[in-house]
């Protein structure tokens, strides 16, 4: 099938960022409530936007560890990185006139501060954090964003992405769904129309 526009997730898809996110909550939670969570105890808690997660977790001030954590999250950018292929794929694609954006639980000022992401700008129409939809994913609203200002044909559109929140967000607006599977925990066990195993396999869609 040719899609004309493809959308991005970005944490888990176009960066392996985990272990930055759920380091940094951790030395959040370490420091704010004083216990000690394992990562994999916190990865149900990455992907969704942090302010979401500090509420869940019961900090008392919400609003000051969401800005610990971000705090935490800069000091550890450097561990955050491409994931091998994304960037070639994106040039390839942008050369191929395919209109790309970008859905991420991110908000705005953490997607605007990641050195990755500021260099990848240019091949992006439209970026939708956090807080430009009035729902976030899992509902449909930050793909019906992105299909109101592009004018996409839900039908000609694909979200790619590696969580359940992802999918869910993708076949709610009536577009299809493609799993990367380099990013995600969660295998083919996820409904999509296509299982990725590398960035390079959206070159044949």
């Amino acid at each position: 099938m040719n899609f004309t526009h493809i959308v991005f997730d970005v944490d888990g898809t176009l960066l392996d960022s985990e272990k930055t996110g759920l380091i940094s909550l951790q030395q959040t939670i370490r420091s704010e409530l004083g216990k000690e969570m394992t990562l994999e105890e916190l990865y149900p808690y990455f992907g969704i936007p942090s302010f979401q997660a500090v509420l869940r977790l019961g900090f008392e001030d919400p609003e000051k560890a969401a800005v610990l954590w971000e705090e935490n999250f800069q000091a550890l950018t450097y561990l955050t990185l491409p994931f091998n292929g994304v960037e070639e794929v994106l040039k390839s694609l942008h050369k191929r006139s395919v209109v790309m954006g970008v859905i991420t639980s991110r908000n705005r000022a953490e997607f605007d501060s990641d050195r990755h992401l500021s260099i990848w700008m240019p091949y992006f129409s439209m970026t939708i954090c956090a807080e430009d939809a009035p729902k976030h994913k899992p509902a449909p609203d930050p793909m019906w964003l992105f299909l109101e200002k592009t004018g996409a044909d839900p039908s000609n559109v694909l979200f790619v992405g590696d969580t359940f929140n992802d999918q869910l967000c993708a076949h709610a607006a009536g577009t299809s769904f493609a799993l990367a599977l380099w990013g995600t925990r969660n295998g083919k066990d996820m409904p999509a129309e296509f299982y990725l195993e590398h960035p390079r396999d959206l070159l044949t869609l």
